[in-house]
């Protein structure tokens, strides 16, 4: 067990969100475990993508952005642990590293987010909105393309900013992240997964250690949510079988109910102009092949290049 004099270190990146989710791993372990705050220490590590502010992520690498820096303390030994939004996650990992404990699920919606108008149906005629999401421009430009939509990258608070100061009309936001940081209020309402789809994992917190490191095994076993494992492993097999990164536009979301597993995914060209979709239904136990199988039914459907197009 972590002692004050020996604290377990939870890496995280530095931003405001994600130091809410190492605080709330930290509080979900000391209540299972009857610690005292001061046997953790939260260790805030800057990664490429909380640098580098003035280029699309699809420019300066995709997914890992966020991630690379932190998992290289974690293998080094300068942390133990590692808190992510698993929506940052690649499929995979580095050799050495798992994650085998997920944090409940928060609410998977996306935020429509505007100091002037109350939703995407109300946005005027060729109105600005922002996002760095290329799920979100896709099906926003799908839905809506008469609209101009503009890059819009940084932490909450950065683009609540540049909404107030009138670069975009709107933008969008995950609701479990304005949950974490009580912040639900700064949305104009949330937007029905049937709608517009979440991405991947989205809502999920995940825990990643060293592959050898029993004690924390151990210790991280009593705070997994074996419901949301559940659902994101089906999600990211999907997003496995797709290739998925940031220079893709994919969106899914699996819901369980009792032992049954329903799972929505779909794919769209990145200017928004095609989208394929498909379900799949099941016992959760085979999650992670039905999600692999309408992969390949999308991408069968879709045709060769279309994620790239």
């Amino acid at each position: 067990m972590p002692t004050p004099t020996r604290p377990l270190r939870i890496g995280t990146r530095g931003s405001a969100l994600a130091l809410a989710q190492a605080h709330e791993t930290r509080d979900r372990l000391m209540t299972a475990h009857g610690l005292p705050a001061d046997a953790f220490e939260v260790v805030a590590i800057k990664t490429t993508g909380d640098r580098v502010l003035d280029r699309p992520l699809k420019e300066i690498g995709g997914k890992g952005l966020f991630t690379r820096e932190i998992e290289d303390a974690l293998m080094d030994g300068r942390i133990d642990i590692a808190v992510h939004s698993m929506k940052d996650m690649p499929t995979l990992q580095p050799n050495g590293l798992v994650i085998d404990c997920l944090l409940p699920r928060e609410d998977v919606r996306d935020a429509f987010v505007s100091p002037h108008v109350a939703s995407i149906a109300e946005l005027p005629q060729g109105a600005v909105v922002g996002s760095s999401s290329l799920r979100r421009r896709a099906q926003l430009a799908h839905r809506r393309p008469d609209l101009q939509l503009v890059e819009f990258r940084g932490n909450v608070q950065t683009r609540l900013q540049k909404l107030a100061d009138g670069v975009a009309v709107a933008t969008f936001l995950a609701m479990a992240g304005l949950s974490r940081l009580n912040m639900r209020h700064v949305a104009q309402g949330s937007i029905a997964p049937e709608d517009m789809l979440p991405a991947v994992a989205q809502g999920a917190i995940g825990v990643e250690r060293r592959a050898e490191d029993h004690d924390c095994a151990a210790l991280l076993s009593a705070i997994h949510d074996g419901a949301t494992g559940l659902r994101i492993a089906a999600e990211r097999a999907f997003l496995k079988r797709l290739d998925g990164s940031c220079q893709t536009p994919i969106a899914g979301l699996a819901d369980l109910e009792g032992d049954t597993l329903m799972l929505r995914g779909e794919i769209l060209r990145p200017d928004g102009s095609e989208v394929v979709s498909g379900q799949r239904q099941g016992d959760a136990r085979d999650g992670e092949a039905m999600g692999d199988d309408l992969a390949r039914e999308l991408l069968s459907r879709a045709g060769p290049g279309f994620l790239h197009a």
